[in-house]
């Protein structure tokens, strides 16, 4: 018989109570177990001492006989120093739907700096580029201001020799 000490739920919809027991690992989350060892009260601060407890003496004698600690339950230990503090798992397959979002979120986000920098450079450079721009445009209309004098003369020499 495999032994696991593990959490089981209870509490009502959106105020999870969690017991910490000792069960065959073959038997449901919830179902049947050999021993209940302790609480874990998820809804208190991180620094109260009641959201997590325990009896020491019975986990001791527990992994003595072999039960493997559940990962959740491996850091209450770890944090308790009964058992070295586990290290993080790697990722798995349920994980890989969420990482890809972090990371389109992330490229999005960078992407958006780059557009914000981008931005920022351009209206550094359109701040630097109107007296440049300014002087041909003055350039462009003095070239037709003589064509228009051109036309509103030519008009005055036609007029002058219809009045001869």
């Amino acid at each position: 018989m495999s032994l696991k000490i593990r959490l089981s739920r209870g509490g009502a919809k959106k105020r999870p109570f969690y017991r910490i027991v000792v069960a065959d690992s073959r038997s449901p989350r919830d179902g049947r177990f050999i021993e209940r060892i302790g609480v874990y009260n998820p809804m208190l601060k991180r620094e109260d001492p009641n959201r997590i407890q325990f009896d020491e003496e019975r986990v001791r004698h527990w992994l003595s006989h072999g039960a493997t600690p559940s990962d959740r339950v491996a850091r209450f230990l770890g944090a308790a120093d009964i058992i070295p503090m586990p290290v993080r798992r790697e990722q798995t397959k349920q994980d890989k739907p969420r990482a890809k979002t972090l990371e389109r979120l992330k490229e999005q986000e960078e992407a958006k700096q780059a557009a914000e920098e981008e931005a920022a450079a351009a209206a550094a450079a359109e701040a630097e580029t109107p007296a440049a721009e300014e002087a041909p445009v003055d350039e462009a209309p003095a070239e037709e201001a003589p064509a228009e004098e051109a036309a509103a003369e030519e008009p005055a020499v036609e007029e002058e020799t219809k009045e001869e």
